[in-house]
């Protein structure tokens, strides 16, 4: 019997072809899209989950500052471990403390940026495999470090890496004592190597302010992570960890109410903020809507095509009806026809996936593979197929099924009322998924071109930057030497970045300050040249001039002023860590963060041995810029590798997710209008056929072209414009919610709303045309000859 079903659902597949095709190329398309969605989705729920004590991983999140400039760190200081160990259900702790330096291995050497110190419990906490090395004693000495497969194929080639030495800026050996298999890439933790934590504790000599590592509460170097006992409370552990705090270092301002620590669950990490923010998971949500809505209009297009032939296949129903067939028999040949139609649609779109994936890949800047032997991809495959299955065949299966054989042979039967009304539902709903869709693609489109375009209160053209390295004895020979090249137009220095500024500090002070506040606040120290190359207006006052003096002087943002509420401040007392001064100056705002963040108060300092040169080209030169900063890096840095960034670079990496959020949205609404136009115009062509002798007599009596293409038109246009009016608010509350991740961002006018109805009007327009055009010129007689 099935293979009789199988028989009759290819036979009506190839009788008609191009409704076939419609359905399938549908099909088709949806369900490859919906899967790579889905698989993504499952790729950033996945990040960290793969640790077998996952569950009880968290990490400590730091809490700085009081009132506006509060602020919720990752990193955290070197005695959180330590001491968090002595308390009740805390099982174990490892701080991770990123670092980067030069290696090199006889003729080898690479700028290694992803290496950081771990404690030995690393290995005992994490799941991540050691290839080669012993788990218990990772690091036999402090002179050790364990290397990734790729690295030590990088440094050693086929060798065995085991025992080999490494030397670290030329000076430091580290001898290979373990080989890691490469970290995956759904972990948040990801390195190339691994330094033992006691080379940092090394760096303490008891002579300084802080003593040692372990009781050094004022540096935040990195990551720590707690694997607590199952059932105990997290909070508490917060609270004596800031209480202990305030114990060892009482002059960290704090308070156990509003600066305890939190623990954040290792598998949130990935996708919510360490202040519990979920611009990440805000995300991975609208990929799952959209691709769902994808696969739906796919269904649609299915549901729409089959019930409107259904007409055409009433008198087969009835046949059969008439000579034995039950109901049920007639619902299961329906559904297999639908399953033959799937099968042949996956089939295509397992084939589309694979061919896809690598510019799938390059796109969403993942390493996503296509394994059909591979458990979870089944999962997402079967979630995607048996879901539009269902949703595809059980309402045309039904409906197929339920004619009433002697009305359908007199050709009394029709649709009805209700059936009808259910397809433009389907179509409109189509439509809706469509219009959203564009809405979403021009705002998201408009704000990335906004956060590219808006001046961030300082001039980044053509300038790139590169650290001093051992040129910092030497800087102003270095600088002049630099000004004397071709193609080069200013030249200056600072001891951080500006595009994406980090460094902030809670040491500073001034007449009127609340001694019970904690105030954080960002530092730059700068040369004179840097505020008049970087264009960055002064407000009041004067910039640094350079004189020995400038080492006490201080200039605020508008920002950092407000924030201490300094009335006429030129002139006034302010101090940075235990330098006291005064301030000269007040500079306009300037972003030195993504718009996604609001401008942070900052404080400038005169610093002319920075350790990063920037260097403003004239454009047309900047390769001959590049080449004379690269001689005189050799010639201070022998042995060194040169490496350089434009600040343009810097600033786009600061949206690089955006961007890709905003490249693959186009697609997306590129495939759902193209899904959805498949459909109109499988409906189209029904309607059109179905309407011959209509149109044929229409024309013999006078009807004109335009007129008998209004005809056809008429009523799907009615429910695209019906679409335009549901989708549009839908799409403007979606859009304002994303938005609200930025601090800086467009206004949602009527312009965008009016461009995506117009473009939705002449898409649907223009699929309609082409069979509505060509049923307006047949030739009448024709027409009312066909039966």
């Amino acid at each position: 019997m099935i293979k009789n079903y199988i028989k009759i659902a290819w036979r009506n597949l190839v009788k008609n072809k191009f409704y076939s095709a419609i359905n399938i190329a549908g099909l088709t398309v949806g369900m490859a899209v919906g899967i790579l969605m889905l698989l993504w989705v499952q790729d950033e729920l996945s990040f960290d989950t793969f640790h077998s004590k996952a569950k009880t991983i968290y990490r400590v999140n730091a809490f700085l500052g009081t009132g506006s400039t509060k602020r919720v760190w990752s990193t955290t200081q070197g005695p959180v471990a330590p001491n968090a160990l002595e308390m009740p259900g805390v099982k174990n702790a490892v701080r991770v403390f990123p670092y980067e330096g030069t290696f090199s291995y006889t003729d080898k050497l690479f700028n290694e940026k992803n290496v950081a110190f771990v404690d030995a419990s690393f290995f005992s906490m994490f799941d991540f495999k050691l290839i080669s090395g012993d788990i218990k004693k990772p690091f036999p000495t402090g002179q050790s470090v364990i290397i990734t497969e790729s690295t030590a194929k990088k440094y050693f080639g086929n060798a065995n890496p085991i025992g080999k030495v490494l030397q670290e800026n030329h000076k430091d050996n580290y001898t290979v004592s373990g080989v890691i298999a490469d970290f995956p890439d759904n972990s948040s933790i990801n390195y190339d190597m691994l330094l033992p934590m006691s080379v940092v504790a090394n760096w303490y000599n008891g002579k300084n302010f802080w003593k040692s590592l372990d009781t050094d509460w004022g540096t935040f170097m990195g990551n720590t992570y707690l694997e607590i006992q199952a059932g105990t409370a997290l909070k508490p552990i917060g609270e004596k960890l800031i209480g202990l705090q305030l114990k060892a270092a009482p002059q960290i301002k704090a308070t156990v109410k509003e600066n305890a620590y939190q623990l954040q669950p290792i598998p949130a990490i990935h996708l919510y903020g360490p202040d519990g923010s979920d611009a990440g998971m805000q995300t991975v949500r609208i990929f799952l809507i959209v691709g769902i809505l994808i696969l739906l209009i796919a269904c649609i297009n299915y549901v729409n095509l089959s019930t409107a032939r259904s007409m055409l296949r009433a008198k087969e129903v009835s046949i059969r009806k008439i000579v034995g067939a039950q109901k049920k028999q007639l619902f299961i040949q329906f559904v297999i026809e639908t399953i033959v139609f799937f099968l042949i649609a996956l089939t295509l779109a397992f084939v589309s996936i694979k061919a896809l994936l690598p510019f799938y890949n390059d796109i969403a800047g993942k390493h996503m593979q296509f394994n059909l032997l591979d458990p979870s991809l089944w999962k997402v495959v079967l979630i995607t197929v048996s879901g539009t299955l269902i949703a595809a065949s059980v309402y045309p299966a039904l409906l197929l099924s339920s004619f009433e054989p002697l009305k359908a042979l007199k050709g009394k039967i029709s649709l009805g009322v209700s059936n009808v009304a259910f397809r433009k539902i389907l179509v409109t709903v189509q439509f809706v998924f469509s219009v959203t869709l564009i809405i979403v693609t021009l705002v998201i489109g408009k704000q990335l071109k906004y956060v590219r375009d808006r001046n961030p209160g300082y001039d980044r053209s053509q300038t790139f930057s590169f650290s001093t390295g051992a040129m910092e004895k030497s800087l102003d020979m270095v600088k002049a030497e630099l000004l004397r090249q071709t193609g080069i137009d200013a030249v200056a220095t600072a001891d951080n970045e500006l595009v994406d500024n980090k460094h902030t500090t809670a040491g500073v002070d001034w007449d009127g300050k609340d001694a019970n506040v904690q105030v954080i606040i960002h530092h730059l120290g700068i040369d004179e040249k840097f505020i008049p190359m970087m264009k960055i207006a002064m407000l009041a006052g004067n910039n640094f001039t350079g004189v020995k003096t400038d080492s006490t002087h201080f200039i605020l943002n508008e920002t950092a002023l407000k924030m201490t509420g300094i009335k006429n401040p030129i002139g006034k007392r302010f101090k940075y860590q235990e330098t006291e001064g005064t301030i000269i100056g007040i500079t306009k705002d300037f972003n030195t963060a993504s718009l996604k963040e609001r401008i942070e108060p900052t404080v400038i300092y005169y610093e002319p041995k920075g350790r990063n040169i920037y260097v403003k080209t004239t454009g047309r030169n900047a390769a001959k810029a590049i080449a004379a900063s690269e001689r005189l890096w050799k010639q201070y840095n022998p042995g060194f590798p040169f490496e350089y960034s434009f600040m343009d670079e810097q600033y786009n990496n600061l949206y690089k997710s955006d961007q890709r959020t905003g490249t693959l949205f186009n697609i997306f609404s590129a495939i759902a209008i193209l899904i959805s136009c498949l459909g109109l115009l499988g409906l189209a062509t029904y309607t059109a056929q179905i309407m011959t002798k209509e149109i044929g007599i229409r024309k013999v009596l006078g009807a004109s072209a335009g007129s008998i293409l209004t005809l056809i038109s008429r009523d799907f246009l009615k429910l695209v414009l019906l679409a335009i009016i549901i989708g549009s608010p839908i799409a403007w509350w979606l859009m304002n919610k994303w938005l609200q991740n930025f601090v800086y961002r467009i206004d949602i006018n009527w312009v965008i709303f009016t461009m995506a109805g117009l473009i939705a009007t002449g898409i649907a327009i223009a699929t309609i045309s082409f069979q509505s055009v060509k049923a307006a010129l047949a030739n009448p007689v024709k027409s009312l000859r066909s039966d």
